[in-house]
């Protein structure tokens, strides 16, 4: 899938940035108001005040659409140094958390994942705007720990790339099924609880 942020490869006038921004703004309203079924191109165009012609220049289809629509709400994850492992990931997690009580970014995530069960090509998309680009925060996280001296480092590159999709699981996983499956609240109280199974697995947290 072709990211909005690079260069398409088609000559011609440079992409606009604030275009871009523009209409993947427009396809996220347009989602929450009319949901993926009824939502097209031409919804999105006229909210975005641009061509049709300009979207499908830049996206193939609607699906292409809503899935960079989605990556760049993730896109602005952030995980600063707090000092510790332990408290990057309360801070990480609780950020994840704001994101997905936005109505925007609720309704796109659900609208994609719903519909990637019946488009294999989909699913590919997803994975590669959005779950391998937000790793990036899990092996941020991990090379500050080990610089620390809270986690081992790791010879075998396969294992860690292993770990690295473990832990991305883990803790996306979770807070998407609390957030959105459950609909219950992703709380301090709740992060921290979390953060400390996490740490320590079952033994430790119930030890603690």
């Amino acid at each position: 899938m072709r990211n909005p942020s690079s260069p398409s490869g088609r000559t011609g006038r440079p992409r606009s940035a604030a275009a871009d921004a523009a209409i993947l703004a427009a396809t996220r309203d347009a989602l929450v108001e009319l949901g993926w079924s009824k939502l097209t191109m031409g919804d999105v165009s006229a909210r975005a005040g641009v061509a049709k012609t300009t979207l499908y220049r830049r996206w193939a289809g609607k699906n292409e659409l809503v899935v960079d629509a989605v990556a760049e709400l993730f896109d602005s994850l952030e995980l600063p140094d707090r000092g510790s492992l332990e408290a990057d990931i309360e801070y990480v997690v609780l950020q994840f958390a704001a994101l997905l009580r936005r109505p925007e970014a609720r309704t796109a995530l659900m609208a994609v994942v719903a519909e990637s069960t019946r488009d294999a090509a989909l699913r590919d998309r997803i994975r590669s705007a959005i779950v391998d680009r937000q790793k990036r925060l899990v092996v941020l996280g991990r090379e500050r720990a080990q610089v620390r001296g809270e986690l081992p480092y790791e010879e075998d590159e396969t294992l860690t790339g292993h770990t690295t999709d473990l832990i991305f699981d883990v803790i996306a996983g979770t807070v998407v099924h609390r957030a959105l499956v459950s609909s219950e609240p992703v709380d301090e109280l709740w992060v921290s609880t979390f953060t400390s199974l996490l740490m320590h697995g079952l033994q430790g947290a119930a030890g603690a």
